[in-house]
């Protein structure tokens, strides 16, 4: 059973990176608008797309997944502090506490790492 919520619990954190990869891919010119309305050039919308889109399939697949869940961490805390730190919006402290909840929901798969149902799951060998 721990398998199972192992499995579903990593979908779920990863599940929001995916949407706001295919997001940003088209809404490509808004997405870059935004960006540079903080002062962060246009072009790291590039790397936000692929850092949102492949190491979320690495932590469902479990490959790397504790290298991927610490660059996700990292990504979210930078995220919050750059984009959600006007705490006066209420809307942009819920984005920056919900980074800040996300980053810690990889630092537990940074220390824990996942269960069995994964392609970097240690394997066992019964020695005859």
């Amino acid at each position: 059973m721990a398998n199972v919520f192992d499995l579903i619990g990593r979908i779920l954190i990863s599940a929001l990176f995916l949407i706001s990869a295919y997001n940003k891919i088209f809404n490509l010119d808004g997405s870059m608008s935004w960006m540079e309305s903080f002062g962060v050039p246009g072009f790291f919308i590039f790397f936000a797309i692929v850092i949102e889109t492949i190491l979320p399939v690495f932590i469902i697949v479990g490959y790397q997944a504790r290298i991927a869940a610490g660059i996700l961490a990292i990504f979210c805390l930078t995220t919050a502090f750059l984009f959600h730190f006007d705490f006066s919006n209420q809307s942009q402290l819920i984005s920056f506490l919900k980074n800040i909840g996300l980053a810690g929901g990889f630092m537990f798969i940074v220390a824990n790492g996942t269960k069995d149902w994964a392609v970097d799951r240690e394997k066992k060998y019964v020695r005859l």
